[in-house]
């Protein structure tokens, strides 16, 4: 059933900072403490710094900003990103926005399987081997499954093994063992390695074989996640273009994407943009997410578009995103880093699965925000404004001469450093 609060912020950007705190601090419930957080440098002291990696310096800090307008299986969301690109924020509440024309986006999700895996060499047969083990499977998996550990008893734990041979390689034959591994609402590196660890032994007596590495893959296919929306012609109607004209331009900039990798490359990027933002304000592993959605994106062996778009038989616009997603609500950075809380309160989630569904809700939007931009008035008209910021802070603008010396160079069309340091100095 749908939320009684409403993602429509209507003039949320025109807000000052402490404004926009004050109403997102309303929305999550916010304490005074994780108020002042939000107002501070970087949301983590170089103390909390210290604690979290090596030889620590200090704090590095990046802009959180939140999307508005986003409703997702008819429960509407406020989205915490965290970015330094100009006018990701802004596409992806816009993009929202045009998807509640058609009742927002819609979230499935697999079960929270991912996938551990013990190379093992120096195996005399292949096939003989891979026997043994499936024949012992069950007991390999009351080896993972100790009753006594905790994501055991929430639910989780070994749910199969599966066998694969590489018969010829540089190395000589290769058998590797994966282990399905339900890890609940953790992304479950450290659980799924430990129990790889657990079985290696076992493998070796099972096998006669030798075991080398044993690690999760971050290519987490058993755990996607997929978002869809539609966009109805009405909702995609600009001053210059009428919507099936936008929705037909969008389906042929998309199709460009699925057959070309090098446009895949920049349109994958775009999905990125969202999904990432997202990721690292949650206090996730983006690296883990990128590489399972790049490899994802190239599981046919060709790379291509994570996205699909198409036109339906109304003529309205219809995308579709289905992505690996493997993210946690609790362990790592998620339950140590001030922001990365204060990030999931925004949210309200209560499942990982939910945020990986909020997270491929974002990368679709902002991949539909960005392919619009490029079928309509160019990805420049607004990203160049944006910049326009960036250059005028660069110069050396402060407080109300910023807006100032933007809009003069929007109004010249020169958004140039130079320009921006000349306004500067002529204190303009």
């Amino acid at each position: 059933m749908e939320n009684q609060r409403s993602s429509r912020l209507p003039g949320f950007y025109q807000k000052s900072l402490p404004e926009r705190i004050g109403i997102i601090a309303e929305w999550a419930g916010l304490s005074q403490v994780e108020q002042a957080g939000l107002e501070s440098a970087a949301g983590l002291s170089p103390q909390q710094a210290n604690q979290m990696v090596e030889n620590a310096l200090g704090v590095y800090g990046l802009p959180l900003g939140v999307a508005t307008n986003f409703q997702i299986n008819g429960k509407d969301y406020l989205i915490p990103m965290v970015i330094e690109e100009p006018s990701v924020v802004a596409a992806c509440s816009f993009a929202a926005k045009m998807a509640r024309s058609g009742g927002g986006f819609t979230t499935s999700s697999d079960e929270p399987i991912m996938i551990g895996q013990i190379q093992v060499l120096d195996v005399e047969n292949l096939q003989g081997a891979a026997d043994r083990i499936l024949a012992e499977r069950d007991a390999l998996l009351a080896l993972v499954n100790d009753p006594d550990l905790t994501i055991v008893k929430l639910g989780g734990g070994g749910r199969d093994i599966e066998v694969r041979q590489f018969r010829q390689t540089t190395i000589g034959p290769m058998l590797v063992v994966d282990l399905l591994y339900d890890t609940r609402d953790a992304m479950g590196a450290n659980a799924i390695n430990t129990a790889c660890e657990k079985l290696a032994p076992a493998i070796e007596r099972i096998t006669g074989g030798r075991v080398n590495l044993r690690i999760l893959s971050n290519l987490s296919d058993r755990r996607k996640a997929t978002a869809s929306c539609l966009m109805t012609t009405d909702a995609l109607t600009t001053e210059n273009m009428a919507g099936a004209l936008v929705a037909k331009s969008i389906v042929e900039a998309a199709v460009f994407a699925e057959v070309d990798p090098y446009r895949a490359t920049t349109h994958n990027k775009g999905v990125m943009n969202g999904i990432d933002a997202v990721v690292i304000a949650t206090g996730n592993d983006w690296r883990a997410v990128e590489a399972g959605a790049h490899a994802y994106a190239a599981r046919d062996g060709r790379y291509t578009s994570m996205t699909r778009w198409w036109q339906d038989e109304n003529g309205d616009l219809r995308g579709m995103l289905t992505l690996p997603m493997a993210v946690g609500t609790v362990g790592g950075a998620t339950k140590v880093h001030p922001t990365a809380q204060i990030a999931m309160k925004i949210l309200g989630i209560s499942s990982a699965r939910e945020l990986a569904e909020v997270i491929v809700s974002v990368g679709l939007a902002q991949n539909f925000a960005a392919i619009r931009a490029l079928a309509t008035e160019g990805i420049q008209a607004g990203h160049m404004a944006l910049h326009a910021r960036q250059l005028a802070l660069a110069a050396g603008a402060q407080g109300e001469m910023v807006n100032r010396i933007v809009e003069t160079m929007i109004a010249e069309g020169n958004i140039r450093l130079d320009r921006a340091k000349a306004l500067v100095k002529a204190r303009f």
